[in-house]
This record gives structure tokens, C-alpha cells and sequence, in this order.
């Protein structure tokens, strides 16, 4: 590959605990890579003195100027829940996430898909299911899109158990705003493919189109989550990044396993396959 080619690839990033910061620092600025923080999505932590652990990313990150972005609040609920008590917390959390983007500086929170398997089988079973869950969502994330837009930062809906990949995008869309996009798991794709018969994983990408701006790169066997290296699985990468490759939204490419030692042995494999930089 020329030198020319080999620049035109995207440039991987990757998610990673603050505490691997001072490990991968050289890394991450040498390309300014693209980079998401993993520490702002538990309760434990949004509740606590979470402002002494972004002075110590600050800190970390001197000299970095790449696309910095957090994993969102998730654990223990749903954005579309329908119980109004409920969305009152999901409320708050997504709110102490986007505090922490400002204090931190990112432009980009990943946030967790509400749509089921169960409501792949039942949404046709009663007509307005789906309409229903939209309007919950809404109901759950309106005043967060607002704070978003204010701060500039992205929310990006992450595939979880999805089966029918454009289903993310059109609950994106109906927030008619900039700052809401969509973002795929390569594992949590192919993870429904091979169990709960959802499309190949380059047909996530194709089904965002240009609404896709974040992307979550791990290797899996379509049976379990499993946030392997690339090549430990059965993800058919060049079909993934030739989906990526006619996009124009350059979505971050972000590297998120299991085992953070071990990112720039993902990384390597992307390289020496020639897909990535």
C-alpha cells in the first residue's frame, strides 16, 4: 500500500477507564486519536466526587486535541421506560453524564438502545407499539437533547439487543436535531445475527448511513457480547469497513474490549489488514 492510500484510511481510537490513560497517552496523541472515556456510567460514580476523576483526565490529556467523547449512564434502566418515576432518575443521570462531558470537554455521549428482541416479535402485535416507545424516549431524553445542543455535545444510540438496524435510526431522526445520531456495536450486531437473526453487521452500517457517527469495534462469535480482539471472532471485517468506507459522516472508530491491555494488539490487526491507521 502507498503512502497516499495508506493515509486515506480512518484513524482508529478507542474507549478505555481513565486509569489506562497514562498507558496508551503517547498513542492517543501521537494521532490524536479519537478517544472514549469509560468511567462516568455508573451510579456510584455520577453520585460521588466525580469531578476529582475529570481533573485527573484533564490532567492526563494534556497536549490531546482528538474527538473525546464518555460512555453514558446505562446500568439498570431503560430510556424508554414507562413507568414516569423511573424516567425522572434516567433523567437525572443522563444529565450528570452531559455534566460531565462539559467538565471534561467532550463532544459525545453514547447512550444505550431501548429496543428489545421482545419488541421485534410484539411491536406488530398491537399497532402504535412502536409510536408508544418513541413518544417514551422522548419523554425520557427531550430535556437532555436540549442541554446537548447547548454544550455541543452528540448523543449517539448504541445498538444492544436490535435486531432491525434501521429502527435506531428512525428514533434518531425524530428528534430533528444535530446532536442526536446513532452509533453500532460491531459485537452487539453480530451478537443478534447469529442468535436472533438479525442482518450481517455491514448492513448496520449501511442501514445508518450517514446518521452513524460513533462505532464501538470488538470481535465476536454471534453468540455472547464478547468484546474480543479483532480476529479472536468471526465479525468479516473487510465487509465492515467497505460499508464505513462510502460514508461521509466520519463516524469515530472506536476500539472497546474486554481486556483494555490489549487495544493496540486490536489495533494491529485493523493495520496489517489494511483497513485501518
Amino acid at each position: 500500500m502507498n503512502d497516499v492510500a495508506a493515509t486515506s484510511l480512518p484513524i482508529l481510537g478507542a474507549a478505555m477507564p481513565a486509569r489506562m490513560l497514562e498507558r496508551y497517552r503517547d498513542w492517543l496523541i501521537d494521532g490524536q486519536r479519537d478517544l472514549e472515556i469509560q468511567d462516568f456510567h455508573t451510579a456510584e460514580v455520577l453520585n460521588g466526587d466525580w469531578k476529582s476523576r475529570a481533573a485527573e483526565i484533564k490532567k492526563q490529556l494534556s497536549g490531546y486535541t482528538g474527538r473525546l467523547g464518555i460512555h453514558g449512564p446505562f446500568w439498570g434502566f431503560v430510556i424508554d421506560s414507562m413507568d414516569p418515576d423511573i424516567r425522572e432518575v434516567v433523567k437525572k443521570r443522563m444529565m450528570q453524564g452531559l455534566d460531565a462531558c462539559e467538565e471534561i470537554g467532550a463532544t459525545q455521549m453514547v447512550v444505550h438502545s431501548p429496543f428489545t428482541t421482545w419488541n421485534y416479535n410484539n411491536f406488530d402485535n398491537k399497532p402504535g407499539s412502536m409510536e408508544d416507545a418513541v413518544g417514551r424516549v422522548h419523554a425520557t431524553l427531550d430535556e437532555a437533547v436540549k442541554r446537548a445542543e447547548a454544550i455541543g455535545v452528540t448523543l449517539v444510540i448504541e445498538n444492544i439487543e436490535d435486531i432491525d438496524p434501521r429502527w435506531r435510526v428512525r428514533l434518531a431522526e425524530s428528534f430533528d436535531s444535530e446532536r442526536v445520531r446513532v452509533s453500532i456495536d460491531t459485537g452487539h450486531a453480530h451478537y443478534a445475527h447469529g442468535s436472533t437473526g438479525a442482518p450481517p453487521v455491514d448492513y448496520f452500517v449501511v442501514a445508518a448511513g450517514n446518521m452513524l457517527e460513533h462505532v464501538h469495534l470488538q470481535d465476536a462469535d454471534g453468540y455472547a457480547d464478547r468484546h474480543w480482539v479483532m480476529g479472536e471472532g468471526t465479525i468479516r471485517w473487510k465487509s465492515v469497513f467497505r460499508a464505513l468506507e462510502a460514508l461521509t459522516s466520519n463516524p469515530r472508530l472506536i476500539i472497546e474490549l474486554r481486556d483494555t491491555t490489549r487495544i493496540l494488539e486490536a489495533a494491529d490487526y485493523l493495520v496489517k489488514a489494511g483497513l485501518a491507521r
